[in-house]
């Protein structure tokens, strides 16, 4: 197991790539989930200082809060409510420039001004969302969408 990541200077694309294969083998020696989700959280925050970076796993009609780096966050967020939950019902990536624009966004932190949200998908259904909030507005882009996708692949 690392015990660092090893990412150098670059732009996020070339931090993407150096990230995701580090992420790769360290998931891939543990078969707790929970361990997996806490580590690529914080390996997300360590690379890119995302405002906050967490997971929200299925249960039931709501999606309940998993391991996260940074400041408190909502604990349940309902089927098809604010940006998890849409991306959730819509099984699909979500990026969201300004959250203020976002119909029924749910202001964990008034802090947030973008925010990505990524379905982690297994045998066709969500079981839960990788969420990344930025306190800028505009961060996210396809290109945060193409590599968290790929490592939501990790988990699922």
């Amino acid at each position: 197991m690392a015990e660092n990541l090893l990412i150098h200077t670059g732009n996020k694309e070339e931090k993407y790539r150096e990230l995701l294969p580090q992420l790769q083998a360290l998931v891939s020696s543990e078969t707790n989930r929970i361990a997996n989700l806490a580590n690529i959280a914080a390996a997300l925050k360590q690379t890119f200082h995302f405002f906050w970076v967490g997971f929200y796993l299925v249960e039931g009609n709501e999606l309940v809060l998993a391991p996260f780096q940074g400041p408190i966050a909502c604990t349940r967020i309902r089927f098809g409510r604010g940006v998890c939950g849409t991306a959730w019902k819509e099984a699909q990536t979500l990026i969201v420039p300004d959250v203020e624009q976002f119909p029924g966004h749910i202001a964990c932190s008034s802090d947030s001004k973008s925010e990505i949200v990524v379905p982690i998908i297994k045998e066709g259904n969500v079981i839960g969302v990788l969420d990344i909030d930025s306190d800028t507005p505009d961060s996210f882009d396809e290109t945060d969408a193409r590599y968290l996708e790929e490592i939501c692949t990790y988990i699922g």
